[in-house]
């Protein structure tokens, strides 16, 4: 016969083992929350600006960002979700919704929902101006852009807010995963391969059909979705409006337009050619890369890194990966540009401050990239003395008395970390 416990025993057994799970879930929960690289620069604009607006693609970590941030700042929040029709009600009347809330930091999340709020967040701010009054997140689109930047001008302050950087998640996840199925949160922290696929393949699918059409895209979902995929397909390359246009059944200026959505859109990078200053013919149509190259390999329909490695797309596919992390860590310290001349010299990356260029970088898939005449030329007319060949795992070394070779994480930790800071104003 089995020990017999008093009730209290029993009782206490309970308890305590609902108390450890109870733990093990705060525990997860808390583990979830990666740290974004641009929290600390939300924390010093947060002392400022009585607006600040964080853009960037849907499902990217916006609300979870601000619902950490705000959890943490000494100033009572209210958020709203403009999608939902409760929330929207709360606005039929916004002055004075806003002004019984005045010591408030007010989240008014998918702001382009509303963009006839932002009148009423200028005369408010004015005749009450302390910094964090608003926080205004949207997934961008043309009209917001400049609506807000028209409306607030002076009183906003913006942020760019990517999907995962590898700099944020490097203690993680491998590079390679990182690489391949891109930084989105429900892609990278997805269970399996095959859960990130899915995932991946469903937020194509109702950016085309829902999102670009609710941000102000005119295109049909036949058209978003043609576009999109020649996009992935020149990727890495000099863009040929002509010949997508061609391809669709367009004008070039539609098309043209239709680019210049999805830039703002945070989906593609326009990355125009450097020529201020320089007195050679160069190429002057820009380079267009996918963002996340998570979504690049989908639309390519790539299902597997060895696949990738296999074909020709796997250098372009770095390229973009590449850009990106770089990107994430320095946009609002440098412009960014590439280098090409008709007679074939080349530099995928120019880092510039104003119109000097501060560095000069080539990028290759390779664990032994050659040093070209080609990039040496480029060095010498740009007059870089900071110019790297960044591959995926080379050790850090110099291949030539003006170029280093160096695998990517370093670079971002170390000599991109220098680069910005000895350029800080």
């Amino acid at each position: 016969m089995g020990r017999i416990y008093p009730p209290n025993a029993i009782y206490f057994n309970k308890i305590f083992k609902l108390y450890l799970e109870l733990w093990e879930l705060i525990s997860h929960i808390s583990s979830m929350f990666i740290k974004r690289n641009i929290e600390q620069k939300l924390w010093e604009l947060s002392g400022q600006f009585p607006v600040i607006g964080i853009l960037g693609p849907r499902q990217v970590g916006k609300t979870t960002l601000v619902k950490h941030f705000i959890g943490k700042i000494n100033k009572k929040s209210i958020y709203l979700d403009l999608e939902k029709p409760s929330d929207i009600e709360k606005l039929s009347e916004p002055e004075l919704y806003f002004s019984e809330q005045k010591n408030f930091c007010v989240v008014l999340d998918e702001v382009q929902k509303k963009q006839n709020i932002f009148p009423v967040i200028r005369s408010l701010v004015d005749e009450h101006r302390v910094p964090l009054r608003f926080i205004i997140l949207g997934s961008a689109g043309p009209d917001l852009l400049r609506q807000s930047s028209e409306t607030l001008a002076g009183r906003i302050a913006y942020l760019e807010l990517s999907s995962f950087c590898y700099t944020e998640i490097s203690e993680k996840f491998s590079m390679r995963k990182h690489h391949f199925y891109g930084g989105f949160p429900e892609s990278i922290l997805a269970k399996s391969n095959a859960a990130s696929k899915r995932w991946l393949d469903n937020f194509i699918k109702t950016y085309i059909e829902r999102d670009l059409p609710l941000l102000g895209l005119p295109a049909s979902p036949d058209t978003a979705r043609k576009l999109w995929e020649m996009l992935a397909w020149q990727n890495g390359s000099i863009i040929n409006y002509s010949r997508i246009a061609k391809s669709i059944g367009l004008t070039n200026k539609t098309i043209s337009y239709y680019i210049q959505f999805l830039q703002q859109a945070f989906l593609i990078h326009h990355l125009p050619p450097y020529y201020l200053n320089i007195k050679k013919r160069l190429v002057k149509s820009p380079k267009i890369l996918l963002r996340d190259t998570g979504i690049l390999h989908r639309l390519l329909r790539i299902e597997d890194f060895d696949q990738l490695s296999g074909t020709p797309m796997i250098g372009h596919s770095w390229e973009a990966y590449v850009i990106e992390q770089i990107k994430c860590l320095a946009n609002s310290s440098f412009d960014f540009y590439f280098y090409r001349s008709h007679a074939g010299a080349e530099v995928d990356l120019v880092l510039t401050k104003g119109i000097i260029p501060q560095m000069a970088i080539e990028i290759k898939y390779s664990a032994a990239p050659k040093l070209s005449k080609g990039l040496l030329s480029c060095i010498d007319d740009l007059n870089t003395t900071q110019n790297y060949i960044i591959t995926p795992t080379s050790d850090d070394h110099p291949i030539h008395s003006k170029v280093r070779v160096c695998g990517l994480q370093l670079f971002l930790e170390k000599h991109l970390k220098i680069l910005i800071e000895n350029t800080a104003i």
